[in-house]
Parts: structure tokens; C-alpha cells; sequence
């Protein structure tokens, strides 16, 4: 390594060129265009771990047909806390979205958002009566509005003629269909905004890796950085920062020695879908079809069989499988568990390695499935699927959140700001959803890191978000409103020409 150091100031360090990254970046831009922004990406392109289009399943996680997110209770009803609050944030980030295209933030939505509807199918009777009882709990519900409900199997048939072909409709089946579902490219919307950030006065630096933090006494933050091609090193002085680095977000924030971080450990899990390959298969199906997770399967198992539209062209992916590897990124290295592991966070560890033995169960089974036992899997899905039609892809890296509980600790399956109590670092740890809630996350960060700028930013905040500060669910006409003008924004109106799906009735048998 070189011992040249170079050193510069920014008012804001950005670590990692992901989707939260980009986000906070553009947002930062409207509410603040004097202050400067530098980004530090370790790979040689934008989105290249968990925000590429490939490493996950762009489902724009609305709720509208992910099962663990409505939770069946013991008398039989469906929890929908959950499924509503996931969807007032996503709404959060098509009312952003909308705003960048018409101000020419993000130039071409068609480029990374596309209508296709989003399902929850099951098959057994007792799933049956679980869908009945999620549809009528949420059907009535204003932002779930329009939502269908069949058990027909001619309707299933019609629309979804993959999964029909074959099937033995003895074994009853349901389907909550919502047409008004969404495919993101997350890899697409991350390049747009990064692209602003750059274009209008930020600096990128790809191939450059953060490998410290160290506070300063004036509040401030030497960000240290390596040239991964050159080996040179440089110190950048920054008043705030974050770390946005996906699965490395918590050995950083570990660095740099915040107290809000002690307790916080990390668990990955890798992951992989089947891919299809062949063009006739693919132009069978056209919507994001959620099942059930297998009983004692964690939420992250839940199997979809996925509509893609990327780079203009569709594609099809069915998973996800699990695997596990110590890495905390997908282009990690294998010590990244055992790097996280320190006095303050060992207890958390060691009391989820004891009370989630149904996790690693579950792993075992996955990491030993052979490329038929897949196969079978999928056949749930699409009775006559081939493996020849197939390939197995890697998807992207996810270290899910371990918290301190007591004297042990708990297993999260979701996502978590951290951020010092004086607001100049902050860092985003965990999984799903994920990237779908980017804009609720990162204005979340905003107002926790700049508590008096977000006073003075709230005119601006409520021309990006009108609903900010406001439940939809509480105001279906604002609801109505936003909704009316982000699909017009994102050009998510039905195409000219399309046919529609058939009508269902809501007691159609």
C-alpha cells in the first residue's frame, strides 16, 4: 500500500452505491444542493451486491401478496399490522419516485418500475379458509383496494396458465390477485439516482473500499479509504456519514466505535434462485405468485415465482433456496462472521445460535437439496417444470439483524437504523424489505441525524411526499390523490391495447 495520503473535505460521505446510498443521496441533493456528497463504492460498478436486478426478487414489497406479513391467529382471523405499515412506506417511495421523474431526477421509469400483478396462491384446504380470512381482512382495507379472491379453477387457469398446466385441481386451491402489483429494478433505479447525485456536483469513486472511521473532537469524521486498484490510501474528513454498505454496514459501524452499536450482531444467509431459460416458459406467466413458507421455515423462505422485467425484457425466477456462508457480502470474504464477533455482541450471538435451531435445521435441508430436489420445489408452482428450462443463479448476500435481548439475543428479519446520538453517523443493517421502504428508511435517517434541518426542510420534504407525517390509511382520499398521480408519474397505467384480466368476483368458488 501506498503511504501518499491524500487528504479532502465533503460535507456528507456516502459508503456504498446501493439503493440507500443513491436514496439518501437524492434526497440530500433537493433538501440541501449546497453541501457536498461523496460516495465510496468497493466494486468497479453501481448496485453490484444486493441492489442488482439478479440478487433479489424486485417484488416492490407491498404487501399485497406476501403471506408472512399477515399472519393467521389462533381463532382463525389475519393479523394485517404488518402488511399495512409495509405498505404506507411503500407508498412512501412511489410518492419520491414520482416526484424525481417529473423533476427529471430519475429520467425514465420504464427503465426500472413495470406493472405486474403480485398474488398469494395456496393449495389445501386449510389454506384455503387462511386465504379467505387474509382476503377479507385486508379487501376492504383502502390500500388494498381492488384486491380478488378465487378458488376457480378455470379462473386459475386463465390467468395463470403455467402453474394450471398439469396441476390436479382435487388438491383446492385460492388466489388473492392484485393487478395493480409492481416489478422494480433496483439495480436500474440505483444508477439513475446515483447518476444524479454525480451529475449534479457529487463525487463517485468506484474501486475505493472504507476501512475506518475515527471520530474527531470537533464532531467530525475521518472516513479512511483504499484504492483497491492502486493500493493507495487517502484519509477524507467529513461531517456526516453513512454507511450504506449493505452486509458491511456493521463491521463499519463496529470501526467506528459508536456505543449505539454494542449488542448488534449479524447472521448471513446466502441465497439462490432457478432462473429460466427458456423463452416459451417465460411468455406463460406474468405476475409475482407468493406462497406459504414451509412449516418452521423462517419468513425469508417464503417461495415466489417471479416476473422480472429488466433491460426491457421479461424474465422468470422461482425461489428463493437458502444457503449459508460466512461471508457478509457476496464478494466478502469468509472471516466476515468471525470479524463481527466481539465482547459486546457475543451473548447476542451465542443465545440466537441456541434458540434458532429450527434456522439452522432449515439451512442443513437447503445446503443438501440436490438440483432434482429442486426441482420438485418448484413443481408446487409449475407441475411440469423441466430442469433443462432451468439454471441455479446466486442471488445476493443478506446478514439479518441480531439484537440484544436481555442477557442473549433475538433474530430480526427485518431492517434497523443505527446512528449516534449526536446525528453525524448513521448505518442501515438487515434485510426485508429492504429496498422497497429505501425512501421511508432514509427520511428516517434524516430526520433522527438533522433534527433542525428537518424542521426547515418540511416544505420541501411535503413537495416530495405530500402524505408525509400522514397514515394513508387514515386519509383514503390523500390516499386516492397520491396514488392516482404516482401511477401517472411512473407510467404504470395499463398499456394501450392490453387486455385486462377477467373480473372475480370477491365469492367466486
Amino acid at each position: 500500500m501506498s503511504e501518499n495520503v491524500v487528504e479532502a473535505k465533503t460535507d456528507v460521505v456516502l459508503v456504498g452505491a446501493g439503493i440507500m446510498s443513491a436514496t439518501l443521496g437524492a434526497l440530500l441533493r433537493q433538501l440541501q444542493p449546497d453541501w457536498s456528497i461523496t460516495v465510496f463504492e468497493r466494486l468497479d460498478a453501481v448496485a453490484g451486491e444486493s441492489s442488482d436486478p439478479w440478487n433479489n426478487a424486485g417484488t416492490g414489497h407491498s404487501a399485497l401478496c406476501e403471506l408472512n406479513y399477515t399472519p393467521g391467529k389462533p381463532d382463525g382471523s389475519v393479523d394485517i399490522t404488518k402488511a399495512v405499515n409495509v405498505n404506507e412506506q411503500f407508498q412512501v417511495s412511489r410518492q419520491f419516485w414520482a416526484y424525481a421523474v417529473d423533476h427529471g431526477i430519475l429520467p425514465d421509469p420504464k427503465n426500472f418500475i413495470n406493472p405486474v400483478p403480485h398474488v398469494s396462491f395456496v393449495h389445501g384446504a386449510e389454506n384455503v379458509k387462511y386465504l379467505r380470512a387474509r382476503y377479507d381482512a385486508l379487501a376492504g382495507h383502502p390500500l388494498f383496494e381492488g384486491m380478488e379472491y378465487t378458488e376457480s379453477p378455470a379462473v386459475f387457469s386463465e390467468r395463470l396458465p403455467l402453474m394450471a398446466k398439469g396441476r390436479d385441481f382435487s388438491d383446492p386451491v385460492a388466489l388473492n390477485w392484485t393487478e395493480t402489483g409492481t416489478d422494480v429494478d433496483f439495480g436500474a433505479l440505483t444508477k439513475q439516482l446515483i447518476n444524479n447525485v454525480a451529475a449534479s456536483g457529487g463525487t463517485v469513486f468506484f474501486g475505493h473500499e472504507v476501512t475506518g472511521l475515527k471520530k474527531q473532537s470537533d464532531g467530525s469524521w475521518v472516513v479512511k479509504v483504499e484504492n483497491r486498484r492502486t493500493g493507495e490510501s487517502r484519509k477524507v474528513r467529513a461531517k456526516f456519514v453513512f454507511v450504506g454498505a449493505g452486509g458491511g454496514a456493521l463491521h463499519l459501524l463496529q470501526k467506528s466505535g459508536i456505543k449505539e452499536i454494542s449488542g448488534f450482531g449479524g447472521f448471513p444467509v446466502s441465497g439462490a434462485f432457478l432462473r429460466c431459460t427458456n423463452p416459451e416458459v417465460i411468455a406463460q406467466h406474468s405476475a409475482k405468485v407468493y406462497g406459504k413458507a414451509a412449516v418452521g421455515a423462517p419468513p425469508m423462505s417464503v417461495p415466489h415465482l417471479d416476473t422480472r422485467v429488466i433491460n426491457g425484457k421479461q424474465g422468470l425466477l422461482f425461489g428463493p433456496y437458502a444457503g449459508w456462508s460466512p461471508k457478509f457480502l457476496k464478494k466478502g470474504g469468509v472471516l466476515d462472521l468471525p470479524k463481527s464477533v466481539k465482547p459486546n455482541n457475543l451473548m447476542s450471538m451465542l443465545g440466537v445460535g441456541v434458540t434458532e435451531l429450527g434456522l439452522v435445521k432449515y439451512l442443513i435441508g437447503e445446503l443438501t437439496q440436490s438440483p432434482a430436489d429442486r426441482i420438485v420445489t418448484l413443481s408446487e408452482f409449475v407441475p411440469e417444470a423441466r430442469i433443462e428450462d432451468w439454471e441455479l443463479i446466486v442471488a445476493g448476500q443478506r446478514v439479518q439483524v441480531i439484537r440484544r435481548k436481555g442477557m442473549g439475543g433475538v433474530l430480526e428479519f427485518g431492517t434497523a437504523v443505527v446512528n449516534a446520538a449526536d446525528g453525524s453517523i448513521a448505518g442501515l443493517l438487515g434485510a426485508s424489505p429492504g429496498a422497497s421502504t429505501a425512501v421511508p428508511a432514509m427520511l428516517d435517517v434524516l430526520q433522527r441525524c438533522f433534527p433542525q434541518d428537518w424542521t426547515r426542510w418540511q416544505s420541501k420534504l411535503q413537495e416530495m411526499v405530500p402524505s408525509l407525517g400522514r397514515k394513508l390509511a387514515d386519509d383514503p382520499a390523500l390516499f386516492r390523490q397520491v396514488w392516482e398521480h404516482s401511477t401517472t408519474a411512473l407510467k404504470l397505467d395499463a398499456p394501450a391495447g392490453a387486455e385486462a384480466a377477467p373480473a372475480v368476483e370477491a365469492t367466486a368458488v
